[in-house]
């Protein structure tokens, strides 16, 4: 009997990891604000940098791009057009200049140069409604969210040359209906401009979407809902989302593989107790948390996998973290700034910094040395970026994998401080140089070959068992 209990254990393992890859999810996420000819947006590319990583935690893959010229956004919309066909959820994300003109909405390339309505309808814009009914027309589960209401910085040139005949163009977006699988959800009303928020951060709406779209076990209407509170509350009611869904079933983007697969009935399988240890999304939602100082964060990955593979990792870092500091972090933070742990940055902070590629370089040497391991290149790519996060988290900063000024010195005073950490908690001399890379970074390695080694075992063995009972 304990066998048989074993056995089927085992099966359901293997169906749920056979579902968690069989759930495929891709988003489009571009923002655009170098404009050539218009006023610039400061926020839209670092709203879609936030906004990729979001999704990306949840088990997104994601077509990114920022700034885009008309050729650019075609090449992108191809890729995620090829990608999302027969997808279980796409995701649509857009945050720049958008128009309306005649009762159609278009997003604007950063090279739009529109004098007249003709230059909109031959190309110069991107028609919206076109554009999600050709790329992600067949996918099971579709949301599309616009940061794009913003004044139509063409209106003027359009009217003045257009004076024969009437046209429509109002401020802000148009109207749009969702089809069935659909939810669609604006900055703001219809014909209503939506705030692009501070400079060097995420506007309103965007950072309304970050905070509450991939809550565990938060289903996408009931997020929608705090998004629309978020935003209104934090502009004193002078700015409300507003949408148009027609859902036909829950979805959640941060939910076991039995609810991810949407547009079904709700099942006995569909609670968050549900999640499988071992999917992608699991692996990745723990990459981004195991380096966390913050228990509400740990806690987060254990409420989406009560049963996840990393779960005993997960509640030995809480143990540690409930314990206090280690000796070495709290030297490591000795005689820093407070304010570096509340200040936020930025790709504007990061650019005030003024680095240089020898700089970059530096920087990344130096977390090589702390055991945060990334390339020496001298560019910022994604990996240093997901490197810089675990650093700050590490480090209890905000953590955007941007660096500003004050962390910046405190990563340049850090070699010293961990030295004569180690000097006090070590009876060895210690030395005055940096730690060699090679002190933590096999570690992690050995960790990650493990795991993969386990899943192979565990895998092996499933299927070896199955094989044998379907044969019999």
């Amino acid at each position: 009997m304990r066998t048989l209990t074993f056995i089927v254990s085992l099966m359901c393992v293997a169906l749920s990891v056979g579902a968690a890859k069989a759930d495929r999810r891709v988003a489009f996420v571009v923002g655009n604000g170098a404009y050539k000819n218009v006023a610039q947006l400061p926020n839209p590319p670092i709203d879609a940098k936030a906004m990729a990583s979001t999704l990306r935690n949840v088990g997104f893959e994601v077509i990114e791009g920022s700034n885009l010229t008309r050729d650019q956004m075609t090449e992108k919309l191809l890729d995620f057009g090829r990608k999302a066909q027969g997808s279980d959820i796409a995701v649509f994300y857009y945050a720049g200049h958008g128009i309306a003109v005649g009762g159609t909405n278009y997003l604007l390339p950063v090279d739009a140069d529109i004098k007249s309505e003709m230059d909109v309808k031959l190309g110069a814009a991107i028609n919206i409604d076109l554009t999600l009914d050709q790329t992600m027309g067949d996918a099971k589960v579709k949301l599309v969210f616009l940061d794009a209401c913003r004044d139509n910085p063409f209106a003027a040139k359009i009217k003045s040359n257009s004076a024969t005949r009437s046209v429509n163009v109002q401020s802000g977006l148009a109207e749009m209906k969702s089809g069935e699988g659909t939810l669609i959800a604006f900055a703001t009303g219809p014909g209503q401009t939506a705030l692009d928020g501070q400079e060097g951060n995420n506007s309103p709406f965007t950072r309304a979407l970050i905070d509450n779209i991939t809550k565990p076990g938060v289903e996408i209407q009931q997020a929608m809902t705090s998004v629309r509170a978020q935003v209104n509350e934090e502009t004193h009611k002078g700015q409300l989302p507003w949408g148009h869904t027609n859902l036909i079933g829950a979805v959640y983007l941060n939910q076991g593989p039995a609810t991810q697969v949407a547009n079904a009935a709700p099942t006995a399988t569909a609670s968050p107790a549900a999640a499988a240890g071992g999917s992608e999304a699991e692996v990745e939602f723990w990459r981004s948390v195991k380096e966390s100082n913050k228990p509400e964060e740990l806690n987060a990955y254990l409420s989406a996998y009560p049963n996840g593979q990393f779960k005993p990792l997960a509640l030995a870092r809480l143990a540690a973290i409930q314990n206090g500091p280690s000796t070495t972090t709290r030297n490591l933070n000795a005689g820093v700034d407070p304010a570096t742990f509340t200040e936020d940055a930025s790709q504007l902070t990061e650019d005030q910094i003024g680095l240089d590629k020898g700089q970059r370089r530096d920087v990344q040497r130096r977390l090589n040395g702390l055991g945060f391991d990334t390339k020496v290149t001298g560019v910022f790519n994604d990996e240093t970026r997901s490197v810089l996060k675990r650093w700050q988290a590490a480090r209890g900063y905000p953590s955007t994998g941007f660096l500003n000024k004050l962390q910046h010195k405190a990563l340049l005073s850090e070699i010293v401080a961990s030295t004569t950490a180690a000097s006090q908690d070590s009876p060895k001399p210690a030395r005055h140089a940096a730690p060699p890379p090679a002190q933590s970074a096999p570690v992690q390695h050995r960790n990650s070959a493990g795991d993969a080694a386990g899943a192979a075992f565990v895998g092996g063995v499933v299927g070896g068992m199955m094989g044998g009972m379907f044969r019999h």
